[in-house]
């Protein structure tokens, strides 16, 4: 094959962090109010603003909070695991590296008596219809490090008697992700708008405040995971009062890609280039017999974390990803280090479609160098 003779403006493909949003300036964080108080008002406004904009963005349902937390999606859903569960039995999902992590937390850590895990390896989905939504019911909507999503909402039921936690780090802002179906939802900063790290963000259903309200864990708290005090919520951490010190520079930058989101359309626009983006590489697996998608029907297929098969040893897979870094025009693209052999690109809405049109040209370039 001919080498491509174009590049992508942007070849960052990281799956987290992901990419800036495209015309991303440091110049757009000029406003942030460094060297000032994160307690005091112009601080806690900057940090209210930041929920405010994420709850009129996805559209939270009515009585849902939102809150800047610490340690990332990480801290987000410990967090969560361990001020909710153990007052019911506990059925929890995985399919990847992140969903199994959960499950050993719950099984290890927190050491709860009644738990069924359902599992299925990469590429797959467990039995959804298997759950009890009478049970807690803990799950990733979309396996990162797997290119794995669940298909819809459709099997969560409204009048559930459990909670649902979901850690939605990969899929908020662009699948569609049915919130009065969940009672936990966390995500983090550098994930689908291409923030910067650290921060968490954890979003409470009405069910899920009141279970916080009614129920003490019987282990010690830390800290940074207390949401309550005397058996009441702590409101101030869902107005912009944070449990730590955030970053005002990285919220500033979280407020940039909010902006941005704004100005193309809001969510509907994000879930419909995240698919304009999948849509690139279907045409080019669809064409090329040698690369497959590593999950196994359509219905499940990722739209942001697309994981790849290639039909190359491991030691030719790897020459392959450090062909594309080395040329300039694919960074970070390996499947994740658990996962099985491949490739890995982000195309979440940060990614410009064109820019995947020229990286599928590399791609098939570089295939044909090491094969």
């Amino acid at each position: 094959m001919t080498k491509p003779n174009h590049k992508p403006k942007n070849p960052c493909y990281s799956s987290g962090p992901c990419a800036k949003h495209p015309g991303f300036s440091l110049d757009e964080l000029k406003d942030a109010p460094l060297g000032r108080s994160h307690r005091g008002s112009l601080g806690k406004a900057k940090l209210k603003e930041a929920i405010d904009r994420t709850k009129a963005m996805l559209a939270l349902p009515p009585g849902y909070l939102c809150g800047i937390v610490p340690a990332s999606d990480t801290g987000a859903f410990e967090m969560a695991m361990w001020s909710l569960l153990g007052p019911r039995a506990v059925d929890v999902l995985y399919w990847e590296s992140f969903g199994k992590g959960w499950a050993t937390d719950i099984e290890k850590q927190l050491k709860l008596p009644n738990v069924r895990v359902f599992k299925a390896d990469y590429g797959k989905l467990p039995d959804l219809k298997q759950v009890d939504f009478s049970n807690d019911v803990v799950f990733v909507w979309n396996g990162t490090t797997s290119g794995v999503k669940v298909p819809n909402g459709d099997w969560i039921p409204d009048d559930r008697r459990g909670l649902t936690l979901c850690d939605a780090t990969s899929a908020v802002f662009a699948q569609d992700v049915p919130c009065h179906k969940l009672d936990v939802i966390t995500y983090s900063w550098q994930k689908v708008l291409g923030g910067e790290a650290a921060h968490g963000m954890l979003i409470l259903s009405p069910r899920a405040v009141e279970r916080l309200e009614s129920y003490a864990p019987p282990w010690p708290l830390p800290k940074i995971f207390r949401m309550t005090k005397g058996g009441k919520l702590m409101p101030e951490i869902f107005e912009g009062s944070t449990i730590n010190t955030p970053s005002m520079l990285a919220n500033e930058d979280y407020l940039a890609a909010l902006k941005w989101a704004e100005s193309i359309g809001g969510l509907p626009a994000l879930l419909r280039r995240s698919s304009d983006n999948l849509a690139v590489f279907e045409r080019f697996v669809e064409k090329n017999s040698w690369i497959h998608f590593l999950a196994e029907s359509e219905d499940i297929r990722s739209n942001t974390s697309v994981c790849l098969k290639v039909d190359l040893p491991e030691d030719k897979v790897k020459e392959l990803v450090k062909l594309l870094a080395k040329e300039g025009v694919a960074y970070d693209c390996a499947s994740y280090r658990d996962a099985p052999p491949g490739l890995r690109f982000w195309c979440g809405a940060t990614v410009e479609a064109s820019d995947l049109e020229i990286v599928i040209q590399w791609l098939a370039w570089a295939y044909e160098q090491v094969k």
